[in-house]
């Protein structure tokens, strides 16, 4: 191939790097890759004490605890002294975590808040649908995308025995930090009222800060950029993928692109967590360990705490941090965000983190009997439960019924590793089938209250529709509505 013609085939995965992303690719950044809430943590802070104009803080969860009231306590001490200090949190993932006196004293010191898509009888359905994201950024000149929230499951307790968990960020210092600031005014639009005309920072006024080049990707419900670019990355590496995720339940094209790229020499591994706070998932994870290692996929099983981490590296070339877990809740139901990097030296990085990684993993083989087992551990996981997300849980459902679907239809070929689901499914089925015939009010009271919800959902909109065609103004989109419009308006930068 001549000089010329890799020129046009590069040129040619970038563009569809472009397009699957929707995020153009920034120049001139710096890039510094941060490891656990004792890298991460600190830096916020620092960034946030050093805040002179604007602090833009969004996290799924910040839990109301010894950290969070540290986080709140730093975001209060800039509102007053007179910084404008924005927080945005996600309703789902406040619940059973977050006081609303925790919330009532950050706004009492001059913190502008705003919970994400509270429960509404007008998107019943919707609830679904989270914000995921985890981001900070100071003054338009530092930020930070992670897959951290704040509280102490991050820090551990030492005394208790418990391990830090295992999770990683970036901090982003050039003319992408405008696309993050760009990232955090939509939600806040959706949220309630815009930010002011002109505040947010323009990307071509920032001056460089380095050589490295990202994509900011802020993906919406629906949109898919992430997964189509997940699965672009799998289908362009040549030499290397290695995947850390905290919640895998991959969907059949993705694993189908995984085993395609084991199969003609790519060296693919997945690290995944040994103990999850999900136990319902972590099963679903393991359901889809034999199709992989058929192929030739490597899978790592994590020793330690709970591994919440969501990065891949491919090529020593491109590497991604960020929210996005490799499940269909993530690709496609939430807002997440994550920073994609083309960087030999940070991809260098992330692979040297990775390795090291490794030697804290179990890697799960095939016996010779074509059973799925791990080998020895060397530090085996402790075990133990901690409160979950009802998003992470969703996406277990969405995979459950996947497969069912696909049992029911014919539409696909069930392997093996999906036994335990089929399984899974009929008992449940079964036990429904005995409620209804046994004891039918049972299933008739939710239905009956589903029922009536959604028709309160229907006729709210109706009316709503109603009175803005006799006033003659246009009816205000969903969330998820606004966002894409906003974001067809503004681009990615």
């Amino acid at each position: 191939m001549s000089v010329d013609d890799s020129r046009a085939a590069i040129d040619l995965i970038e563009q569809g790097f472009d397009r699957a992303s929707g995020a153009p690719l920034v120049a001139g950044n710096e890039v510094r890759l941060l490891r656990d809430a004792g890298e991460n943590y600190p830096a916020w802070l620092e960034a946030i004490a050093a805040a002179r104009r604007t602090i833009h803080f969004e996290s799924y969860i910040i839990h109301d605890d010894e950290v969070g009231r540290q986080f709140a306590e730093a975001l209060s001490a800039r509102a007053r002294a007179g910084v404008r200090v924005r927080v945005i949190y996600d309703w789902l993932g406040a619940v059973g975590k977050t006081s609303r006196g925790f919330w009532r004293d950050l706004r009492e010191s001059g913190v502008e808040v705003r919970c994400f898509n509270p429960p509404s009888l007008t998107s019943a359905v919707g609830l679904l649908s989270r914000d995921h994201r985890k981001m900070l950024a100071v003054d338009g000149e530092i930020g930070f995308v992670t897959g951290l929230c704040v509280g102490r499951y991050w820090v551990g307790d030492p005394a208790r025995g418990l391990d830090p968990w295992r999770d990683t960020g970036i901090a982003l210092r050039g003319p992408a930090v405008a696309d993050l600031e760009r990232a955090f005014a939509w939600m806040w639009a959706l949220a309630g009222a815009p930010l002011p005309v002109g505040e947010a920072p323009a990307r071509e006024a920032t001056p460089p800060a380095g050589d490295v080049a990202v994509r900011v990707i802020a993906s919406l419900p629906g949109t898919a950029e992430l997964y189509r670019l997940d699965q672009l990355i799998a289908a362009a590496a040549r030499r290397t993928l290695w995947l850390t995720d905290a919640y895998f339940v991959g969907t059949t094209a993705y694993v189908q692109s995984l085993r395609a790229a084991a199969r003609d020499g790519v060296d693919v591994r997945l690290l995944v967590p040994g103990a999850s706070d999900i136990w319902i998932l972590r099963g679903l994870s393991r359901a889809g360990y034999r199709p992989l290692l058929e192929a030739g996929v490597r899978v790592y099983e994590w020793n330690g705490s709970m591994l919440h981490a969501k990065t891949a590296v491919a090529d020593g070339r491109w590497a991604r941090v960020g929210s996005t877990n490799l499940n269909l809740q993530s690709w496609i139901g939430n807002w997440e965000l994550d920073v994609a990097v083309e960087h030999p030296g940070f991809a260098g990085q992330m692979e040297r983190m990775y390795l090291d990684d490794l030697g804290h993993a179990t890697e799960i083989v095939l016996t010779a009997r074509a059973r799925v087992e791990r080998t020895t551990p060397a530090h085996p996981p402790r075990r133990g439960r901690r409160p979950g997300s009802a998003g992470r849980a969703a996406a277990g459902a969405v995979s459950l019924g996947s497969a069912v679907g696909a049992a029911m239809t014919g539409r696909r070929v069930l392997g093996p590793a999906e036994a335990r689901i089929m399984g899974a499914a009929g008992v449940a089925l079964l036990v429904l089938g005995l409620l209804a015939l046994f004891w039918p009010r049972v299933l008739a009271v939710p239905l009956g209250v589903l029922a009536l919800l959604l028709a309160a959902n229907l006729l709210i909109r109706a009316l709503r529709l109603h009175r803005a065609r006799v006033a003659g103004a246009r009816p205000r989109p969903s969330p998820a509505v606004r966002g894409r419009r906003g974001r067809r308006a503004g681009g990615s930068g």
